[in-house]
């Protein structure tokens, strides 16, 4: 009996406790995890599940891990924050599947990402072929962002500046270069490096810049 009520005990305590844990990392729905966040989850229902079974052992055996898992994603989640090769790093980088209508097989081989999760993802967006497809992005957490030709126009934002990174396949598409680019960065008197999101719409750019939405016009 005592056992039970010891097993009871700790059940409730960590379904609390995990809880308040998740909301102190912000976490978002599971779909949407990185592989960081994941692996803190999957240690921590491993923790959960063996002190709920170890009942001789302390709870402070199990507390203390979870809160220093914790805190090294939450510091982790700091530091991408600041560098974006950390956070490819940890996080990964978006696959181009599909560009201008024609599929990478090169870059599916080694996602290793099949023809058959390709066509179950356009059927799932109700596309019924890859021609109807311009672009395609396999991302960093396994799911497929997928523009379609009829919504790829001029109303289409497209990035050409992420965290000072210049996008350089997006120039190519709009038919512009870095040398213009660069040149409307200079004329507006602003540095690369401070930019922090940048991208093209309905012939004009926008620059965000600390916190500043800036329309340069054409």
């Amino acid at each position: 009996m005592k056992e039970l009520f010891s097993v009871l005990f700790r059940t409730i305590f960590f379904y609390f406790f995990v809880m308040f844990m998740f909301r102190i990392m912000g976490k978002r729905e599971v779909g949407q995890l990185g592989v960081v966040d994941l692996i803190v989850s999957i240690l921590i229902a491993e923790l959960v599940a063996i002190s709920i079974e170890n009942t001789q052992d302390t709870l402070f055996m199990t507390v203390i891990p979870i809160v220093v898992l914790v805190i090294l994603e939450i510091l982790l989640a700091r530091i991408a924050l600041k560098s974006k090769k950390i956070r490819t790093f940890f996080g990964g980088k978006p696959s181009i599947i599909i560009d201008k209508g024609r599929v990478d097989f090169k870059e599916m081989v080694k996602q290793r990402y099949t023809i058959d999760d390709l066509l179950l993802e356009l059927r799932q967006k109700s596309i019924k072929s890859i021609e109807d497809v311009e672009y395609a992005l396999l991302e960093a957490n396994g799911k497929l962002s997928i523009f379609e030709k009829k919504l790829f126009d001029k109303n289409c934002p497209l990035p050409l500046i992420v965290d000072g990174e210049i996008q350089s396949s997006t120039l190519r598409r709009i038919n512009k270069s870095k040398v213009w680019l660069e040149y409307m960065l200079r004329k507006n008197e602003i540095s690369k490096e401070d930019v922090f999101y940048c991208f093209y719409k309905g012939y004009k750019l926008f620059i965000i810049e600390k916190r500043d939405l800036i329309n340069l016009g054409r």
